[in-house]
């Protein structure tokens, strides 16, 4: 009954957003000719959508282990990422025995957009993300209580997280790479009061393939990753994305705001690689969260170059791991307990 709804909730949004084929929500991508194998589709992936209320559906896309899967990872990608992206970490994931997910986040990747243009991400509020990664893992993952689940967070995905986990997500811990928090901007707040909120921010550009990549914004030192989005984006136009509207950092900085002040009730296990400014006193905040430094290495982790994605990926299963072992050691001391 549960999928049921869900089919036909998709089916009304799909043909809501026909109305206007470039807010339509987007699934298989083309593989672009540039790309080596490394960075195609895991074996075995599939695409989803979810939508929850009467807001854009958002694309899901998952792949597992062909054994019984350890533990279950839910990737929640930063601004202007595509789950294409995270292919080759999710095909290193998988080979260690888990079971994939990655949800691209809202108005962005391969979700519905709120406004046109495509490139503009836009989003009223951050609502509709947290919404999304909780009812993919109550009603899509249903995670067994055997298998530990943990999200894997990269930039401002971090506030969508862990305010998921605030509103009552069930999870076993939480990963935030290179995690960003919003600043409040006074200068910002009063633009925004006089303009509207979908508009884009004065000098926006739209996506051409002359914008700049992930190397050469410095977001990795790897000639090859850090290709790789644009090669995904030029192949697939309905990929492609640009800075964001007013509105969607409004909602980024309040967003930002309620996560730190609501610090204290983020209970679950966080670990914080490379966390600067802002997200580095946020943990300090966490009632359970340590931080990992990973010196030299840019922004974007799991596009890195080995020489700093190795340890970073490294630090991710050792997390996982430590995951695996409390749920163990959990169910042992539930079992001592039993008369």
């Amino acid at each position: 009954m549960v999928r049921a709804s869900l089919l036909a909730a998709l089916l009304l949004a799909l043909a809501a957003c026909s109305r206007d084929g470039a807010l339509e929500p987007f699934a298989e991508s083309q593989v672009p000719a540039t790309l080596t194998p490394r960075f195609y589709p895991p074996e075995g992936w599939a695409w989803g959508f979810i939508g929850v209320g009467d807001k854009p559906v958002q694309r899901y896309g998952v792949a597992s282990t062909r054994r019984v899967p350890t533990a279950i990872v839910v990737i929640v990608p930063g601004y202007g990422e595509t789950a294409e992206m995270w292919f080759e970490t999710a095909s290193d994931l998988i080979g260690a025995g888990r079971t994939v997910w990655v949800l691209d986040r809202a108005g962005q990747g391969g979700s519905g957009r709120y406004v046109g243009p495509r490139d503009l991400g836009h989003v009223p509020s951050f609502d509709p993300d947290v919404a999304a990664l909780r009812e993919l893992v109550r009603i899509v993952i249903r995670p067994s209580p055997d298998t530990p689940l943990v999200i894997l967070s990269h930039a401002d995905g971090v506030v969508v997280a862990l305010s998921a986990v605030r509103a009552g997500m069930k999870v076993d811990g939480v990963v935030a790479s290179s995690p960003r928090l919003a600043r409040s901007d006074p200068a910002r707040r009063l633009l925004g009061a006089v303009r509207r909120s979908e508009a884009a921010p004065a000098g926006w550009k739209p996506w051409t393939r002359e914008t700049a990549d992930d190397r050469a914004g410095g977001a990795t030192h790897d000639i090859w990753r850090g290709l790789v989005g644009q090669a995904w984006r030029t192949t697939n136009p309905d990929l492609r994305m640009s800075g964001p509207s007013l509105g969607w950092t409004k909602a980024y900085e309040v967003a930002s705001r309620l996560i730190e002040t609501g610090a204290r009730q983020t209970r679950t296990e966080v670990v914080m690689i490379n966390a600067t400014g802002d997200a580095e006193a946020l943990c300090a905040n966490l009632p359970s969260c340590r931080t990992e430094a990973i010196p030299g290495a840019g922004a974007a982790l799991h596009l890195e170059a080995d020489r700093w994605r190795a340890p970073w990926l490294t630090d991710v299963e050792d997390f996982i791991a430590t995951r695996l072992e409390a749920r163990r050691l959990a169910a042992v001391s539930a079992d001592q307990s039993k008369p």
